[in-house]
């Protein structure tokens, strides 16, 4: 991100891709209901900051169904939006851009939005029984897992900011041969049936090489198999909205598309029921698992991106408030929704009652402090990566 700012200020009124405003609202919106599951759940991807005593098992294949495609899909739609911004900024004002709208958020999110979640975590797990004051000081005692420091929900940031100055010289050269044959001739080629889908191939040879090794613990310097994805699809989402001929291949090969979706979740959900997957190994079964993960996210995440550039190219009073908030929420959602978790979870009710609690108190919660102490001043929107409002 700011994802919503990259399409705010960079999309020309001719230009404005109102699908992709749409899908990265929707996509910041899942991933609460997705942090208040996993209070629900227990599994591969770790225990998160406040766990109920009971567990769901229908929540817990929620979040293994978004878990496969969610994250790629945030920076494939990061990648889009950086093609409007390179069109209108030079180098030097995309890089600015990147340190306000993402390093800036980033640095003020870790001290301020992350050490409220781990006080909360130690609270419920009984190692920690002193006030917040007392605890701040020692967020700062070493790095998780051995230590309480971490940056929690805010890795999506550094990541993201990382990638866009490590790849912004492959992308300035990409922007600059648009319009040279061999670029026409790949648009034109993945046009073709079902040559959309060959894009996953890179995808699913760094699943299957890297994924046995480096399972996902987002510390950047030692993640490789999530770095080399995640620049991957960054890179693809620049390359989808260089050309219009992209955005015809996923129209073109729609039901395609949708029908392999549904095909290789529906094996990915066998698997998961049969509780026969292979254990983390550069076992030819595992590494053939990972493969096949790497095919399964990026059809999953062109269905979304061409039902989205389908069905949902208008724009309204809804999409306009919720595109500028959606940033803020990203940044505040996981904060509130914790703290609110902790006392949920001591109280007398079921699963579906908290889960319902959870996710939609952290909906208003989060919009309440939004609309009270970000939207309206300017020193809490430039925190949260923001424009500044204009006071004329």
């Amino acid at each position: 991100m700011n994802l919503k700012d990259n399409l705010d200020k960079t999309n020309s009124h001719n230009e404005r891709r109102y699908d992709l405003d749409w899908l990265r609202v929707m996509a910041v919106l899942l991933l609460i209901y997705f942090h208040a599951a996993a209070v629900f759940y227990q599994g591969e991807l770790g225990e998160f900051y406040i766990q109920n005593n009971s567990l769901s098992s229908a929540l817990g294949w929620f979040i293994f169904f978004v878990h496969q495609w969610h994250m790629p899909l945030f920076f494939f739609i990061a990648g889009s939006a950086t093609w409007f911004s390179l069109k209108l900024r030079s180098p030097i004002q995309y890089v600015s851009d990147r340190f306000t709208r993402l390093l800036i958020p980033f640095i003020f999110g870790t001290l301020i939005l992350v050490p409220p979640q781990v006080y909360y975590k130690l609270l419920s797990h009984h190692e920690y029984l002193g006030s917040y004051i007392q605890f701040y000081p020692q967020f700062f005692y070493g790095i998780r897992p051995q230590g309480n420091f971490e940056w929690a929900h805010l890795w999506f940031l550094i990541y993201l900011f990382v990638i866009s100055l490590v790849t912004l010289p492959l992308l300035l050269f990409l922007k600059k041969q648009t319009s040279q044959r061999w670029y026409c001739q790949i648009a034109n080629f993945l046009r073709q049936p079902g040559a959309i889908l060959l894009p996953a191939l890179p995808l699913a040879v760094i699943e299957g090489a890297l994924r046995p090794k480096w399972f996902g613990f987002q510390n950047l310097y030692d993640d490789w198999a999530n770095l080399l994805l995640y620049i991957s699809y960054f890179i693809y989402g620049f390359i989808y909205c260089s050309d219009e001929r992209f955005r015809q291949a996923i129209e073109q090969n729609l039901k395609l598309i949708l029908l392999m979706s549904t095909i290789t979740m529906s094996v990915l959900l066998g698997w998961q029921a049969s509780d026969i997957l292979p254990v983390r190994s550069y076992s030819w079964k595992y590494i053939a698992y990972q493969v096949f993960r790497g095919f399964n996210s990026w059809c999953w995440v062109i269905a979304l991106v061409g039902l989205c550039q389908k069905y949902l190219t208008i724009n309204n009073g809804f999409l306009q408030y919720t595109s500028q908030a959606s940033y803020p929420f990203y940044l505040l959602h996981q904060t509130v929704l914790v703290a609110l978790a902790f006392y949920v979870v001591q109280w007398n009710l079921g699963i579906a009652e908290k889960f319902f609690i959870v996710s939609s108190g952290s909906i208003l919660l989060t919009g309440a402090l939004y609309e009270v102490l970000i939207k309206r001043l300017n020193i809490t929107r430039f925190l949260f990566g923001l424009k500044p409002r204009d006071i004329r």
